[in-house]
């Protein structure tokens, strides 16, 4: 159940007579985000209309673009925020509380329910909001002040489409990167040594309601924890001792899902808890792979799993310099006029040169043409991208297939050169917020939780551009205001110099 509130924050009570600082950021913030329609998509989650009403919206997407700005943990962004007012401000409240607004647990509950197409969405809303009006105004009278934040209209869905609907505009830049995920660098040995602990841990609560009248099978755990500790000491193992101590720990798992399954037999599966029965089904596929993939001296299988708490992440090979394996979801995006978008995002890796396509068809869905320049890398430079591009009078950056000509003119340099100086938004992009932001290392746990983070850290990112396109707009209009007052300072000067000689 969910009651919308159509209405807008009018005042907010500080005791002991305080105010708020009205240029304050997050109080900027809170006048950029278009809440009222973000709320209309929001209350389309709950259609039915019984239960305990959930929490407002502006509190949930508040609380989660607190936590993925600031870094902070569930715990720490509960705590800022009954401890700040600003942040009480920017969550909606009408007066400050000297209490926790919600249970630190909520925040799940949050990043389950918005999920990543809600915020790629609300990315949407907040990338629509047109930059430029602001100065197209200040052109047309310099003596008016910029324009308030309530007053910036967002842009129609078919904007450009009126006079020359076949006319392309703008640059469109496309990259991908992998987002890594909170996990162990995975081995197979230290995989079959966790699995065989975690089964071992199932044996022995299957085995509690059989205490007194069936003894407990033998799993020979100190056997294979020493067989585990002799290889894994080892500062080079080579490949033989490696394969031997693999193959030991599968034989391992072998006898405890033997055992576990006699066991079911007598109890059944609801003597396990849930994390329990879930570590059971991804350990039995995990020890099917390894099984395949030591039986056939390969190493690569499909869908292979690297970590058993978290069975949806997939190894992406990089081939970068520090890494060239990753661990994590793929994400490909655009970037057009400073503002970030997410293509597509998947745990398998793909080829994001698949992704072109795609990319400009939305493009053309968001502003209502199509672009002049495509920037992207070699592997963008397929055939069909290519023949794409050259129907829809699109030129993408990069050299031309085959052979490379002999002589390249000045001209043709300056094009490369150019195109790769303005690539470098992505890489800006990713490195922002990899550095700044969690997009370097994804904390949450569960897929659709991940899913969520990432498409949080690239809307996070989009409202910093836009408060800092607010505050450079006003900085504008104060700098041309000072400009104008010099001028004529200057041009009193010298007429009093005329007037004098």
């Amino acid at each position: 159940m969910y009651k919308t509130e159509d209405k807008k924050q009018l005042s907010f009570f500080l005791p002991f007579g305080g105010r708020l600082d009205p240029n304050n950021r997050w109080v900027k913030l809170s006048e950029i985000i278009p809440w009222n329609d973000i709320e209309v998509k929001y209350a389309e989650l709950f259609p039915a209309n019984c239960g305990m009403p959930a929490k407002p919206l502006r509190v949930a997407l508040g609380a989660l673009i607190i936590k993925e700005k600031c870094g902070f943990s569930d715990r720490e962004t509960v705590a800022h925020i009954m401890e700040n007012a600003y942040l009480q401000y920017f969550l909606g409240f009408e007066e400050f509380k000297f209490e926790a607004p919600f249970d630190p647990s909520l925040m799940v509950h949050f990043r389950k329910r918005l999920g990543i197409d809600t915020i790629i969405d609300i990315n949407e809303m907040i990338c629509k909001v047109k930059d430029n009006e602001t100065d197209s105004n200040s052109n047309e009278n310099n003596n008016q002040p910029p324009p308030a934040q309530s007053e910036v209209q967002a842009i129609p869905a078919n904007v450009g489409a009126s006079s020359t609907p076949t006319k392309n505009k703008g640059t469109l830049i496309l990259d991908a990167t992998c987002t890594p995920a909170d996990i162990r660098y995975p081995t197979d040995l230290s995989l079959l040594n966790e699995a065989r602990l975690k089964l071992e841990a199932i044996i022995d609560t299957l085995h509690l309601p059989l205490r007194g009248t069936l003894l407990k099978p033998r799993t020979y755990r100190d056997v294979a924890r020493l067989e585990f500790l002799r290889v894994s000491k080892n500062r080079k193992p080579n490949r033989k001792v490696m394969r031997r101590a693999i193959g030991k720990q599968l034989g391992y798992l072998k006898r405890d899902l033997a055992i576990i399954e006699k066991l079911v037999e007598l109890v059944g599966l609801d003597t396990l808890s849930k994390q329990q029965l879930k570590n059971f089904w991804v350990i039995n596929e995990l020890y099917r792979q390894q099984e395949i993939m030591h039986r056939t001296r390969e190493h690569r299988i499909e869908d292979r799993i690297v970590s058993i708490s978290q069975p949806h992440v997939r190894p992406i090979v990089r081939g970068k310099a520090g890494a060239e394996t990753e661990f994590g979801a793929k994400v490909a995006i655009s970037v057009v006029d400073g503002y970030t978008y997410i293509e597509r995002l998947s745990w398998d890796n793909f080829n994001e040169g698949i992704t072109l396509i795609e990319s400009i068809e939305r493009f053309k869905e968001r502003f209502g043409y199509y672009p002049e320049v495509v920037l992207a890398d070699k592997i963008y430079r397929n055939r069909d991208n290519l023949q794409y591009c050259k129907e829809h009078g699109i030129r993408l950056s990069g050299p031309r297939l085959g052979r490379p000509p002999k002589n390249r003119d000045s001209q043709m340099r300056k094009q490369e050169y150019l195109d790769a100086k303005e690539r470098n938004a992505v890489e800006g992009e990713f490195g922002e917020g990899k550095r700044r932001y969690g997009l370097g290392l994804i904390m949450a746990c569960l897929r659709e939780t991940s899913e969520t983070v990432v498409a949080l850290q690239f809307l996070v990112m989009n409202l910093e551009r836009r408060v800092r396109s607010l505050f450079w707009q006003i900085f504008k209009f104060l700098f041309h205001e000072f400009y104008l007052e010099c001028l004529a300072c200057k041009w009193s000067n010298l007429t009093n110099l005329k007037l004098f000689s």
